[in-house]
């Protein structure tokens, strides 16, 4: 990892006390995470994996050359990693304010069509970089809420690298055997394994979706799901499918903010075609939101 700092298995115990219960803050697949407190007053996340299942030694391995060679201020901050014959931890920055997932279902929470904007155009810079900023465009393969964490300032860093693929020098898209999770996933990922950048591209626009409708892609069944119900809905009954949070029927600037979650909704639709080359890329997704940001500060 890029960093000197060196913490030992014991000093990981003691800062979580013993990986107990009470400091467990998510678990998934692979593994699970724990909140910790160094010696030094830092408080860290610890992401602890099950060493009994082969992927998650892959996983392990992964996520430790993501982010070695990774650095962007909306992705989660690797501390360093600790490992022995039969224990694999990363070290991670806690993030304080939980994911966004657990802000958008939670009722204790609200965030605001600024926050939630300001959140997904973080994710996109995040994502951008990954698929245009690095040497080897790297997929991330699972973008959604639950990978979103928010630090104290409520600044988004995408998160959980563990079936990320990196792409070589003449590689544009490549096949897997691991399935993303259902409901973000594109259509030609989960037909036929087959995984690109707009695979995320994808998942993002169904994420930007439901970060403003407040609905879940598996809260639909049958024929209909989250994209089509959406889609049938712009420009003239965005009402119908925004956040009933967001707006009320007496809000001053109504009709300007609904545009402006039409406008969002129109960026989250052009993500999710399902011809992959159909679908925006990254870069142009950021300059979209960062226009869309100064359209809302009119209201």
């Amino acid at each position: 990892m890029a960093t000197t700092e060196r913490i030992s298995y014991y000093e990981l115990l003691q800062a979580t006390d013993s990986l107990s219960e009470s400091n467990l803050i998510g678990s998934g697949s692979f593994g699970c995470v724990y909140k910790g407190v160094l010696r030094s007053g830092t408080a860290i996340a610890v992401k602890l994996f099950k060493l009994q299942l082969e992927a998650a030694f892959k996983s392990f391995d992964t996520e430790c050359e993501v982010l070695r060679n990774l650095h962007h201020r909306n992705l989660v901050k690797v501390i360093t990693s600790c490992s022995n014959l039969d224990f694999k931890a990363l070290v991670l920055a806690y993030m304080p304010n939980g994911s966004l997932d657990k802000y958008l279902y939670s009722h204790n929470y609200f965030l605001d069509i600024r926050q939630r904007l300001s959140i997904m155009t973080n994710v996109a810079c995040a994502l951008e970089y990954f698929h245009h900023g690095c040497s080897s465009p790297v997929i991330h393969c699972d973008i959604k809420p639950s990978n979103v964490l928010l630090d104290e300032d409520m600044v988004a860093h995408l998160s959980d690298f563990g079936i990320s693929k990196l792409l070589g020098e003449d590689e544009s898209d490549l096949y897997t055997k691991t399935l993303a999770t259902f409901g973000y996933i594109a259509p030609e990922y989960g037909l036929d394994g087959l995984v690109s950048i707009k695979c995320d591209v994808y998942s993002y626009g169904i994420m930007l979706l439901e970060t403003f409708t407040r609905r879940k892609p598996s809260d639909f069944e049958g024929d209909l799901n989250l994209k089509q119900w959406v889609s049938y809905s712009l420009p003239e009954a965005v009402m119908d499918v925004v956040d009933a949070n967001l707006v009320t029927p007496l809000d001053n600037h109504l009709q300007k903010k609904l545009d402006v979650v039409a406008s969002i909704m129109k960026v989250a639709l052009d993500c999710c075609a399902e011809s992959p080359a159909r679908r925006t890329n990254m870069k142009d997704v950021v300059g979209m939101l960062q226009k869309i940001k100064i359209q809302l500060l009119a209201c």
